[in-house]
């Protein structure tokens, strides 16, 4: 077991221990496995997302310095391709904050909570959603009541699903925002009737850089758009689901606890 454990090393995560025994040592070494299973996945995600990340940020680089190779000294056109270079300095530069925030979402600073009023806060979030673009936005069930929430967060998260919406559907298309308290939780919704997202990339579409074939969750975010929604849930102790149907439109509900549970000593560590 020693001379099989010294062979492992951070490069190579693939090899596993023997077990030979049913006693003591043999689980020993099965808890040892396991643990390198956990660890092989981890290693795996990291590079998978160090190598994300680069290519996301490669693109706005890539055509950041095309243009400035191509500045003209015409006056329109330099102006043009200032525009676009300053486009993709802001697509980058929204695309660290989202990952800076996806960073912070596991620390127990990262929400401010506070007791609000549903009904409130969903009226709020569909007057606020409005302002996206011209759809035709409604405002569906409204719930009654209050919890313990991190209101912007919340919003945030709201709005990120409402903007996903409006992409995803046309201009005459309607979307709903609505909320409910039920059994102890709220229910808040962003209800479209868009293009729908393929059911064998719906336990997907929440992982970060998900590339959806019909580019459904593809967006200037660099794909890390419901990766938050899903963060800020779980952050609340809660989470969030989809109901779609391709050409049947696409509804995601996040589901919160009325109460937050009260932080433990390992949360504040």
């Amino acid at each position: 077991v020693s001379n099989a454990a010294r062979g492992i090393s951070e490069s190579d995560l693939r090899r596993r221990l023997p077990i030979e025994s049913n006693d003591e040592i043999g689980g020993l070494t099965q808890t040892f496995n396991d643990l390198l299973d956990r660890l092989e996945r981890a290693f795996v995600a990291q590079r998978r997302f160090i190598d994300d990340a680069g290519h996301e940020l490669r693109t706005p680089i890539t055509i950041i310095q095309g243009q400035l190779e191509l500045l003209s000294d015409d006056p329109d056109e330099r102006q043009k391709s200032l525009h676009i270079v300053m486009d993709e300095l802001d697509r980058m530069s929204r695309f660290v904050g989202d990952l800076l925030l996806l960073a912070r979402a596991e620390r127990p600073d990262f929400l401010n909570l506070d007791t609000v009023d549903v009904t409130t806060l969903t009226e709020e979030l569909h007057m606020k959603a409005t302002a996206l673009g011209d759809r035709r936005w409604t405002l569906d069930a409204v719930g009654k009541g209050r919890i313990v929430a991190d209101r912007q967060r919340v919003t945030q998260a709201i709005m990120q699903l409402a903007q996903n919406a409006m992409q995803h559907s046309g201009a005459d298309s309607a979307i709903a925002i609505g909320s409910e308290l039920q059994n102890g939780s709220a229910r808040f919704w962003v209800d479209d009737n868009g293009s729908g997202i393929p059911l064998a990339e719906q336990d997907q579409i929440f992982e970060r850089f998900h590339r959806s074939s019909e580019g459904r969750t593809r967006s200037e975010g660099g794909g890390l758009g419901l990766s938050i929604v899903k963060a800020i849930a779980e952050a609340h102790h809660g989470g969030v689901e989809v109901e779609s149907r391709p050409g049947a439109g696409t509804k995601f509900v996040i589901t919160l606890p009325v109460d937050q549970p009260e932080p433990t000593a390992e949360d504040g560590a």
